[in-house]
């Protein structure tokens, strides 16, 4: 069993309140878990408007399967034009 997993922090350039960002990430988590076989949270920064950081986990019987998964994952992210990522780590246990 592989465990992949990544942390990204995003800026989210339209967020003029909390209540805005909520929105941005709320719209990310339903598709990430939606579309893909993952699991997904938003981590940290949570107190801060423009920015955020989102937890991605994926399990798998082989890290090729985790990675292809996780990629997916981390293109959906990068086309949302409401958010940049900025910082990216991924881990493999």
């Amino acid at each position: 069993m592989i465990i992949g997993a990544v942390r990204c922090e995003l800026f989210i350039y339209e967020a003029g309140s909390l209540k805005a960002k909520r929105a941005v990430i709320k719209s990310l988590l339903v598709r990430l878990g939606q579309r893909y076989n993952l699991s997904v949270a938003e981590t940290g920064y949570q107190d801060l408007w423009q920015r955020a950081e989102l937890s991605i986990v994926v399990v798998s019987t082989t890290k090729k399967r985790c990675d292809q998964e996780l990629q997916k994952a981390l293109a959906l992210i990068d086309a949302d034009p409401d958010s940049e990522r900025t910082l990216t780590q991924m881990d493999w246990l």
